[in-house]
């Protein structure tokens, strides 16, 4: 009797079917259930974001060019509005090719300087203002004689809330919009949060005059304005407390910021005193009463923006929400 032969599998099959496992093994690098990876999401971005930097930049001077080493205030506000512009310009082609609406990466239009930014304002004057009181209470900190007189003090003080709101908008939209949402769908949001704000820290260190402390500062705030993300479900809170806290420092009572003093600032003032009370030449923001305030801060928000109960969300939602017009943000 003849033995049944085992029946052989033609080379073409083989070949197909080498061919399928490679193109699987392929996609699961490049995709998962959501579509593309969020770390090639978030490369796409700032390939996208440095595209619109660059070009901006190159645009620009043709037409301003700042003195090299030589602080312009033109060339910091061009900076600052370039740099948001690229940021959230790319946020907008990242949402058409994931078929979102742009709003949901933190920003929403419909929100703009509403609320919740004046809320954000409130408490960012009342930390900086706060801080200056325990630094002067312990003798650390004097106003001294004003720097400017009459409509200089009127012309400072807009320049400085149009190009630190700027600021505000520039960093928070690259450190926790597109970036926190993207992120946050590919490790979760706390992890997200703790690594972009050991990256904002980091950003900081390149500022002359800043130090350890401060950074450490810059990182603790950094967690705080995520977690206002978390809670309202926008970024708008954030960018206020961002500006005005700057604001403070810069203008209002005229002390480093991030270890600079800028020009145009109201007064001559000064701090004296150890750098655990005044910040040293970081200034106010690595003093120990701003990381007291800033925990303290936490529970603040805690209390005034509640989690939102609402059902379990999916992967890709990294906000909870505060209101019904915040449920929009989510996708």
């Amino acid at each position: 009797m003849e033995q049944e032969r085992p029946v052989e599998t033609p080379p073409t099959q083989e070949l197909r079917d080498t061919s399928n496992n490679s193109t699987k093994g392929l996609n699961k690098i490049f995709t998962n259930a959501e579509g593309l990876r969020a770390g090639w999401r978030l490369l796409l971005y700032y390939v996208i974001t440095a595209g619109f930097f660059l070009g901006l930049k190159m645009s620009l001077m043709q037409f301003h060019r700042a003195a090299p080493g030589k602080f312009s205030f033109d060339s910091l506000l061009y900076s600052e509005l370039i740099g948001f512009i690229s940021a959230f310009g790319a946020a907008v082609v990242m949402s058409f090719l994931e078929h979102r609406q742009v709003g949901c990466y933190g920003l929403a239009v419909q929100q703009a300087f509403g609320k919740l930014f004046w809320q954000g304002v409130l408490l960012g004057f009342l930390e900086i203002s706060a801080v200056i009181g325990l630094i002067y209470a312990f003798g650390g900190y004097s106003f001294g004689p004003l720097a400017l007189h009459g409509a200089q003090v009127v012309h400072w003080a807009i320049l400085w809330a149009l190009c630190l709101t700027f600021v505000g908008l520039f960093e928070e939209f690259l450190f926790r919009g597109y970036t926190l949402f993207t992120l946050s769908s590919g490790i979760g949001f706390w992890p997200a949060a703790i690594v972009l704000s050991l990256l904002f820290a980091g950003v900081h260190l390149q500022n002359s005059g800043e130090g350890l402390v401060g950074v450490a500062s810059v990182f603790v705030v950094g967690l705080l304005w995520c977690f206002t993300v978390r809670r309202t479900g926008s970024l708008w809170f954030a960018v206020g407390m961002h500006a005005a806290f700057d604001f403070g420092e810069t203008f209002l009572y005229s002390v480093p910021d991030s270890g600079m003093v800028l020009p145009g600032h109201l007064s001559d003032a000064t701090l004296h005193g150890p750098a655990w009370l005044t910040g040293g030449s970081v200034g106010p923001e690595a003093s120990l009463f701003d990381f007291v305030l800033l925990f303290i801060f936490f529970y603040v928000i805690h209390r005034l923006y509640p989690p939102h109960k609402i059902p379990q969300l999916d992967a890709t939602s990294v906000y909870r929400t505060n209101s019904e017009a915040n449920t929009n943000l989510t996708p």
